[in-house]
């Protein structure tokens, strides 16, 4: 297959630009700009002046998570309480228990926290409606009734009134482990979901997730699902004893790889337990404790994702990293920091210094803006640093934190060229689409094989309908995708 006449970009410095790209089988064939009379009888796709670029990848997604909350009462954007509540109450629920995900009180123009009382009045029936961040959990009486009182958990806090009953907001561990207790979803309505979820993911130029749902068992529901979607798999570190015992390390699987271990340092900005250097917010795991982590995956052949949103999460978790380096680096494990939205100044050169990867999300920055200004006001010039991360040598992969924001890489690379509030933060589109395209097939060890649009290289590409770096940058529209040589999205010709 020859695609031609258009503009073929292939983010790699050595050859950037050309007119037209050969594919054979899965793999970019010949040169850029293979003349068609190399391959016999081959396929000509007339591009007619659009654009090619390599695949996407979300760096950070929670990818069944977000294919489920597709079909649960959407809250995100609700500018008041009494919005949501009218969202909940025009709901039609999906088995027993009314599901919803979105809502962020410190958007709300009510100015307070949500309650059971505010629930009860609009259903009866259990509803339990998770936080934008996913770190809290707003249930009404008849949820909260499920638990018998049991909801206090380490690491967790349960909102309580001034008689000290619980309000009906848990956040962090308590959440989550009420969500794993009586919010369990099955299986079969997993992978349902994420079917819809994949069809939507190549519709938007996606041909990789890094995923972040190991601990509900996204592996096995990708090998069940047989995606034409690459997956770079995070598993709870918990469950490194069982790796170790069965001998195996990073990189596990084809299509679907298991990669990398999941830790959590904190909570969130949003349900403000984002871990501090004043002390406040939660801590979920020491730096003591991570080192510990990273020394014993590192000897077992596995790198760390580390969840750090605070200024104080960010500096345990660099200082982790410093103190096992002696551990790491010598067997070449790709190390990251999922978030880093809040860093010390000393702190962000710290991350290219070390080797570990800045994984961040760029449409944070401008949806975050109102709370980073309410909750961080005298920190902002050390919140959302891209620009500086990447001056200092980080390594800066971009993703959605979907259902966190929208799957949506190319509202990423907007957001990080136009839409920061720290104008000075803004990225270049050439950095942006580094982030979201080469960065992240070097965190899963594939720079040699995706990412770039190079001879030998998987046939991993999008087509979008004009050329970013010469037309208007926000009216980009997602053509076609292409995932290992077949066209997974509005296959051609095109009108």
């Amino acid at each position: 297959m020859i695609l031609e006449n258009g503009t073929i970009r292939t983010l790699d410095p050595s050859l950037p630009l050309s007119r037209s790209l050969a594919v054979a089988g899965d793999r970019i064939a010949g040169g850029v700009g293979t003349h068609e009379t190399v391959l016999a009888t081959p396929e000509v796709v007339d591009l007619g002046g659009r654009c090619v670029l390599p695949g996407f990848t979300d760096a950070h997604v929670h990818f069944p998570t977000w294919a489920v909350a597709q079909h649960e009462v959407k809250l995100d954007g609700c500018a008041s309480l009494a919005e949501a509540l009218a969202r909940i109450a025009a709901a039609t629920p999906h088995g027993d228990t009314l599901r919803g995900y979105g809502w962020r009180s410190g958007d709300w123009s009510d100015g307070r926290d949500p309650t059971k009382e505010d629930l009860d009045a609009v259903t009866d029936r259990p509803a339990a409606l998770i936080a934008k961040d996913y770190h809290s959990l707003w249930l009404n009486s008849a949820a909260l009734a499920m638990a018998g009182g049991d909801l206090e958990v380490e690491g967790g806090v349960v909102e309580r009134d001034a008689n000290g009953e619980p309000t009906g907001v848990l956040r962090e561990e308590a959440a989550w482990r009420f969500k794993e207790r009586y919010l369990v979803i099955p299986d079969g309505e997993y992978l349902r979901a994420m079917r819809e979820g994949v069809k939507i993911a190549h519709s938007r130029g996606v041909v990789c997730v890094h995923d972040k749902d190991g601990w509900l068992g996204a592996a096995g529901l990708w090998q069940e699902l047989d995606a034409q979607l690459r997956v770079w798999q995070s598993v709870p570190h918990e469950t490194l004893p069982a790796l170790e015992a069965l001998s195996l390390h990073s990189g596990l699987g084809s299509l679907m790889r298991v990669g990398y271990l999941k830790v959590f340092m904190d909570g969130t900005l949003g349900s403000r337990t984002a871990w501090m250097m004043d002390g406040s917010g939660v801590q979920i795991t020491t730096g003591e404790e991570l080192a510990e982590i990273v020394r014993r995956g590192a000897e077992a052949g596995w790198p760390v994702g580390v969840h750090a949103i605070g200024d104080r999460a960010n500096r345990e978790a660099l200082d982790a990293f410093e103190a096992t380096r002696d551990v790491w680096q010598p067997r070449g494990l790709r190390q990251r920091i999922e978030h880093a939205q809040c860093l010390t100044p000393e702190d962000v050169a710290r991350f290219g210094a070390l080797g570990v990867a800045a994984s961040v999300q760029f449409t944070h920055a401008p949806s975050d803006e109102l709370l980073a200004k309410r909750f961080w006001p005298d920190k902002l010039d050390g919140t959302y640093s891209f620009r500086s991360l990447l001056d200092s040598g980080a390594l800066l992969a971009n993703g959605s934190d979907a259902p966190i924001e929208e799957l949506d890489p190319w509202a990423g690379v907007v957001a990080a060229v136009r839409r920061h509030w720290r104008e000075d933060q803004r990225l270049t589109l050439d950095q942006a689409l580094h982030a979201t395209c080469v960065a992240p097939a070097w965190l899963s060890h594939d720079e040699r094989f995706r990412g770039t649009l190079l001879p030998g290289r998987a046939a991993d590409l999008v087509v979008l309908d004009r050329d970013p770096f010469t037309d208007d940058l926000e009216a980009v529209q997602v053509v076609a995708t292409m995932v290992a040589g077949r066209w997974t999205y509005n296959p051609p010709p095109w009108s």
